[in-house]
């Protein structure tokens, strides 16, 4: 058992929370129990997310996308109120990290991309940040536009989808989890061959062929799986709490 004020305040000092200008709170939305028995990590703050939370007995729901983004209408009715309302009803806590968990170097979602390709020697996409949303790391060997997706499609389990570039061959990668697709631009500033990202858009297709940088989409789930799971089990370490993921595979 933990305190919820002992976890959050621990997970904003590791993810340095206060130094990201982000598009929804990050760290407690809404608040649950006092005390931390279980946590239920999930990519999203869906229903289904909500459901599984309460069956299991959690206290703590972690999640990369939580509620509250900028633009959003204030009411909270509809399917965000039921989902809040669910929440709230069974005291259930729910936390979420967005871009302090995609920069971050050991738990964050372009970190265990990085780890699960292979990709050595990471460089920042964007020099000029101080923490890094995006990266750069290169393959060991380079590989063919084909190879690449294929190999893409075989470690992060997701059919992707490849717009082509008139490039040969495949060795520095730019790349940024989610719907990253508009930094395919920085992606070519720095010379890159390639740019990975979850989710594409209709312009990406004349983008990558005329900035001459090779885009392949992977899933905005599928490259965002892994935050949630390592900041979960580190919170687990460091609290000695039980903690478990939730998986509904969202094709987009």
């Amino acid at each position: 058992m933990a305190q919820l004020k002992d976890i959050i305040h621990w997970c904003d000092q590791t993810l340095s929370t206060h130094e990201f200008k982000d598009y929804a709170p990050n760290g407690l939305q809404i608040e649950g129990k006092p005390e931390v028995h279980k946590i239920l990590c999930a990519v999203t703050a869906s229903q289904d997310a909500i459901d599984a939370a309460i069956a299991q007995n959690a206290d703590l729901l972690l999640v990369h996308h939580g509620y509250f983004w900028k633009g959003e209408a204030y009411p909270i009715t509809g399917m965000r109120g039921k989902r809040i309302k669910s929440l709230i009803q069974h005291d259930i806590s729910l936390v979420g990290y967005h871009l302090p968990l995609d920069s971050h170097p050991s738990l964050g979602n372009n970190a265990a991309i990085a780890e699960l390709l292979q990709l050595e020697n990471l460089q920042a996409l964007d020099p000029s940040e101080r923490h890094p949303i995006g990266n750069i790391g290169f393959l060991q060997q380079a590989m063919s536009a084909t190879e690449f997706r294929d190999y893409l499609t075989a470690r992060l389990g997701f059919n992707t989808i490849h717009l082509p570039a008139e490039k040969n061959h495949i060795q520095k990668v730019g790349f940024c989890t989610g719907a990253a697709q508009d930094f395919i631009s920085k992606a070519a500033e720095q010379g890159c061959d390639a740019f990975i990202s979850g989710e594409v858009s209709e312009r990406t297709f004349y983008e990558a062929k005329e900035l001459g940088v090779h885009y392949y989409a992977c899933g905005h789930h599928a490259t965002e799986r892994y935050g949630v799971q390592r900041l979960a089990k580190a919170i687990s370490e460091q609290f000695n709490i039980e903690y478990s993921y939730f998986e509904l595979n969202n094709p987009i």
